[in-house]
């Protein structure tokens, strides 16, 4: 019973490190050391939108959450021995399977956006697909860079 408890309140740790670890891609989602930052803004026209998958992370987080659950649910199984590899077996398999369900946890859907800038340039840019917002071709937009990364508005 306590084994049983250990293992449930592992998991629950496992999900909540996770989620917490995933962070937003959004075109409206800024980190901490780009805000107050002066941001440089491009104007142009979107020429094609193509969906796309944005992976999720890949950290040590879900492998080592996802072995320690492995490990002490394994570890209840038979005695002895018999426990010890079944507690290395369920580490390596948890670890795999924790790892796995960290990327697939965090993957999202994006969007990449083709502009046709004022300066004549083409580039594309790849943005998680933000919830009410959707871009459309020959749509007036603003791109916003700062410190390396890029996000696309509406104008």
């Amino acid at each position: 019973m306590r084994k049983m408890m250990i293992l449930a309140a592992s998991m629950a740790v496992v999900s909540t490190l996770v989620t917490g670890c995933a962070s937003s891609l959004t075109g409206d989602s800024y980190s901490r050391d780009d805000a107050r930052q002066v941001q440089t803004v491009r104007l142009g026209t979107i020429v094609a939108l193509r969906p796309v998958k944005i992976e999720g992370t890949k950290t040590a987080i879900g492998s080592v959450a996802g072995g320690a659950v492995g490990g002490i649910a394994g570890s209840s199984v038979g005695g002895g021995k018999g426990s010890a590899v079944a507690a290395v077996i369920g580490a390596v398999a948890g670890g795999l399977l924790g790892s796995a369900a960290e990327e697939g946890m965090t993957r999202t859907q994006g969007v990449e956006i083709t502009i046709r800038e004022d300066d004549g340039s083409l580039r594309a840019y790849v943005q998680a697909v933000e919830p009410n917002q959707i871009f459309r071709v020959d749509q007036r937009v603003r791109i916003m860079s700062v410190n390396g990364a890029s996000r696309v508005a509406p104008l």
